[in-house]
C-alpha cells in the first residue's frame, strides 16, 4: 500500500511507534539523519532537520508523528531540533498541500516545573518550564498547534525500558541521590502504544495528554524495590515529608481507552533479577 504515515524522528521511541503502525498494515516513511538506521519495513529518508527541509515528494500522509530527540540537553540544541527542525518538517508537509487526519507531537512533562510537596498535576495545570530545554519544548508545542490545529500533544514522563540501564547501574553501585524526589515514568512500549492509540482511536483526541503510568513514586522507594531484586546496597529511605518534584495523573489518557501494560515501576522492572 502507498505510505500513509509520516514519522518525523525515528530513534528508539519513534522506531517502536513506526513498527507498531507497520504491524497494523500502515506504510511508514521515517525521517532520520541516517536512513540506514531506520528499521524495516519502515522506509527511511535521510535528512538533518536542524539544517535542511525534507523533500516529501508525493507523500500524502493520513497520520503524522513527531518524535524527535535532541542532544545535548541545552536550550540551543532543543531549539534547533524541536522548534526549528520540526518547523522545517511541517513546512515540507504544508508544501504538499495535504492536511493529515491525525497528528501527534511527542513532548515531555519537563514543561511542568518541580515543587515542594507537589500536588497532582494534570492537563489543566499550567506549564512552568524551569530551564531552557523546557521552554523550547513548550515553544514547540505552541508551534505544532499553530500549524496543525487539530493535532494532539502527548507529554511523556521519564521513559525507561529497552537498553536504558542508568537507574539500575546507580542502584547496583549505591549511587542513588535525592531519594525524596517524586518521579514519574512510563515504559517505552506503553509510550509507543499511547501514540498509536491516539492516532487510531475512533474518537477525536483532545489537544493535550500526559503520558505516564499509574503511580508517581519517590526515587528512594523505586531504588529500594530494585535493590531488593538485585541484592544491591539499600538506598537511603524516602521521606514523604521531604518530597519535592512533580506528581502526574494519566486519568485523561486512560479515559480514552489506553491501558498501560506496566501500570507501575514494579511491573516495569519485573525482569530485574539478582545477577
Amino acid at each position: 500500500m502507498p505510505p500513509d504515515v509520516l514519522l518525523v524522528g525515528c530513534g528508539d521511541l519513534g522506531s517502536a511507534v513506526g513498527l507498531r503502525l507497520a504491524g497494523l498494515g500502515h506504510g511508514v516513511v521515517a525521517l532520520r539523519r541516517d536512513a540506514a538506521k531506520v528499521p524495516a519495513p519502515l522506509r527511511g529518508v535521510s535528512v538533518d532537520l536542524t539544517r535542511d527541509r525534507p523533500d516529501l515528494g508525493d507523500l500524502r500522509p493520513r497520520h503524522v508523528v513527531v518524535a524527535l530527540t535532541a542532544r545535548p540537553r541545552t536550550e540551543a540544541s532543543y531549539r534547533a531540533t524541536y522548534v526549528e527542525g520540526m518547523g522545517r518538517a511541517l513546512d515540507a508537509l504544508a508544501a504538499t498541500g495535504h492536511v493529515p487526519e491525525r497528528a501527534v507531537l511527542v513532548s515531555s512533562t519537563a514543561v511542568h516545573g518541580s515543587r515542594v510537596d507537589p500536588p497532582i498535576d494534570d492537563e489543566a495545570t499550567p506549564a512552568r518550564p524551569a530551564d531552557g530545554p523546557g521552554r523550547m519544548l513548550l515553544a514547540a508545542e505552541e508551534l505544532f498547534h499553530e500549524r496543525l490545529a487539530h493535532g494532539t500533544v502527548l507529554r511523556l514522563s521519564g521513559l525507561y525500558g529497552g537498553s536504558s540501564r542508568r537507574l539500575l547501574d546507580q542502584v547496583r553501585e549505591g549511587r542513588v541521590e535525592d531519594p525524596h524526589r517524586w518521579t514519574n515514568r512510563i515504559h517505552r512500549e506503553d509510550a509507543a502504544a499511547a501514540v498509536v492509540h491516539l492516532l487510531t482511536t475512533a474518537d477525536q483526541p483532545e489537544r493535550l495528554y500526559l503520558g505516564t503510568d499509574d503511580e508517581p513514586a519517590q526515587l528512594g522507594d523505586v531504588a529500594a524495590h530494585l535493590a531488593s531484586r538485585m541484592d544491591a546496597p539499600a538506598p537511603p529511605p524516602a521521606d514523604p515529608a521531604l518530597g519535592h518534584g512533580k506528581r502526574l495523573s494519566n486519568a485523561r489518557l486512560r479515559a480514552t481507552g489506553w491501558v498501560p501494560t506496566r501500570p507501575t515501576y514494579r511491573e516495569g522492572y519485573a525482569h530485574v533479577r539478582t545477577d
